[in-house]
């Protein structure tokens, strides 16, 4: 897959580089993690490519027993085929249902419903599988791949526009295609002979020229996609092609949008032959180019979670290629950008049962997100100064008075979440100087926890 981004504001672009953001290691040992979700409770699902989906628990342990394995029928050649999307059915707890979307042996893209075994909560029944829906693939990249059950209880696919580049079909624009398109589905009483209905609602319904599964149509892959927690917004991050990743938002019930792919590439006219006026489009809020060696952008999600109030209503998302973090929000009129570099390719982004978000690395770890300041003690917390950043050969931590009687535990963890160096605090120091001439240059993380349980973490880098 390939992701882009370019924030474009309603008047001007705004671009900044503050360090809000910190990723702490949670789990490891995957095998391309390409996919995160929960199913109403405090577990994560992890999809990885090749055909099998795993549970984390809320400790980080990774069950031994993989809760799905379809290796087997999942065709998983290249970057872009795979097992690649997941869905609880909102009523998970009741009926055991979850949706998955991958490729087949044959290259073609299936969307089919699974069933946990019995009230079993941790082990799904490969032989439960009912295809619900299944259309070929012209080339092998560009499957889209995300699947998410909406705040009306229907199921929104995200198809890519079949692949090679240019979308050389027209894909994205034609509509009796269900490439390059968000569809939406009715999958509640689904049987094998009525995998599932049309809503009544849907924008093309009754259109002879239209397929009445397509909610929103001119994407090109759109990776992945989510809605907001908390007003329902739908969040879209379509790859770009050469130049341009773009993010779309609109209202959840805003119904027939076109996104404008093939005829432009984000904001910028691509191929406009054949294509409808602009003035008919849905242009992204929000836009990068692919300066500085970004190319692909991955969607994540709005963090709705209660634990860092500074990242409330912020959009999260990263770049594979430059390993980068971006989050977007909106504040005095315009939409501004902040990117964070770290350590991984970031292919996914999960949210677990309390808003809090995750993101996963193609190399096979998951992180979580937090903010800067983990201590619900901003004041105190704000005054303990990390020193030098970046480093050479020595980390400087002065504290302030209000935390001199308390002992604390340092400990600092190399990006992939290995412990490299702990020490303790004594209780009267005001003053830590820490020896780091033994690291190697790269980022960082130190972790400091005091006896009474306030936490602080930092990342920083060690030229």
């Amino acid at each position: 897959m390939r992701i882009l981004f370019s924030i474009i504001g309603i008047i001007y672009l705004n671009i900044t580089f503050a360090q809000d953001i910190e990723l702490e290691s949670f789990a490891s040992g995957f095998n391309r993690p390409v996919n995160i979700k929960h199913a109403g409770d405090d577990r994560l699902f992890v999809v990885e490519q090749d055909g099998i989906i795993k549970i984390v628990n809320s400790d980080g342990t990774i069950e031994t027993t993989n809760f799905l394995d379809i290796d087997d029928r999942v065709r998983s050649i290249g970057n872009e085929q795979g097992l690649l999307g997941l869905a609880f059915h909102p009523d998970f707890s009741t009926n055991g249902y979850f949706f998955v979307y991958y490729t087949n042996n044959s290259g073609d893209t299936v969307i089919s419903r699974f069933s946990r075994i019995g009230t079993n909560p941790t082990i799904a029944d490969p032989n439960s599988e009912l295809e619900i829906l299944t259309y070929p693939q012209p080339f092998s990249n560009h499957n889209g791949g995300e699947l998410q059950f909406g705040p009306d209880g229907y199921l929104y696919i995200s198809s890519g526009d079949g692949g090679s580049g240019g979308d050389p079909q027209n894909n994205g624009q034609n509509m009796n295609s269900l490439l390059g398109k968000l569809l939406r589905i009715d999958v509640n009483n689904s049987t094998v002979s009525n995998p599932y209905a049309i809503p009544s609602d849907n924008p093309f319904v009754g259109n002879p020229s239209a397929r009445d599964e397509i909610w929103a149509y001119g994407l090109r892959n759109a990776w992945k996609f989510s809605f907001d927690s908390m007003n329902n917004d739908l969040w879209i991050a379509d790859v770009g092609q050469n130049a341009r990743e773009e993010i779309n938002q609109a209202a959840s019930t805003d119904a027939g949008l076109n996104y404008g792919w093939r005829c432009y590439e984000g904001n910028n006219s691509f191929n406009l032959t054949g294509c409808p006026s602009s003035s008919t489009l849905t242009f992204p809020v929000a836009e990068y180019s692919h300066s500085g060696g970004r190319c692909s952008i991955t969607g994540g999600y709005v963090y709705r979670g209660s634990t860092y109030p500074n990242l409330v209503g912020t959009y999260l998302f990263g770049d594979v290629c430059t390993q980068e973090i971006g989050y977007l929000k909106f504040e005095n009129g315009s939409w501004n950008s902040t990117f964070e570099s770290f350590s991984g390719n970031w292919v996914a982004f999960g949210e677990d049962i309390n808003g809090e978000l995750y993101v996963s690395s193609l190399g096979g770890s998951i992180f979580k997100v937090t903010d800067s300041l983990l201590s619900i003690d901003e004041n105190t917390q704000n005054s303990i100064s990390i020193y030098p950043n970046p480093a050479n050969t020595t980390l400087n931590i002065d504290f302030p008075n209000g935390t001199s009687g308390d002992s604390t535990n340092i400990d600092i963890y190399d990006i992939q979440g290995k412990l490299i160096k702990s020490i303790l605090k004594d209780n009267n120091d005001t003053f830590t100087s820490i020896n780091i001439s033994e690291l190697k240059s790269g980022f960082y993380i130190i972790k400091l926890k005091s006896e009474n349980g306030k936490k602080l973490t930092k990342k920083f880098v060690i030229n």
